[in-house]
């Protein structure tokens, strides 16, 4: 294995790049300890997930830049990334990952907004007279 792994999720509007290294667990996310830059709970254990599922929570170090979006998709962008590095750092990891869905890169994403219309899909109330 090599000594840095690099690997890219995508979520929504959001972009992340991670570098899983050996270490100690220590995840950063764009400078800032991941539990500061993401304060709720829910949030913070859609980034731990991947680790936590594999039980390798702390012997990697996680480097994170992330940019776009909101931190929910942030966050599952995150977990997409560490899903995928560490299915490189070990095959045996894919199928425990892949039962929970962290491999599977979630394309949905908010509908454009049309012409003639308040938002994607509603309507202005029809008025017969």
């Amino acid at each position: 294995m090599e000594s840095v792994i690099n690997t890219i999720g995508r979520r929504k509007a959001s972009v992340a790049r991670i570098y899983l290294s050996k270490g100690s667990g220590a995840i950063t996310v764009n400078g800032k300890d991941y539990k500061e830059y993401f304060p709720q709970r829910s949030i913070q254990q859609n980034v731990t997930d991947p680790l936590t599922v594999i039980e390798v929570a702390s012997e990697y170090d996680v480097k994170v830049n992330v940019k776009g979006g909101g931190f929910k998709g942030q966050s599952e962008a995150i977990r997409l990334a560490i899903s995928r590095a560490l299915v490189k750092v070990d095959e045996e990891n894919r199928k425990p990952l892949k039962e929970r869905k962290f491999l599977t890169r979630d394309s949905r994403v908010v509908e454009r907004k049309k012409f003639g219309k308040p938002k994607a899909r509603k309507s202005f109330q029809f008025s017969k007279r």
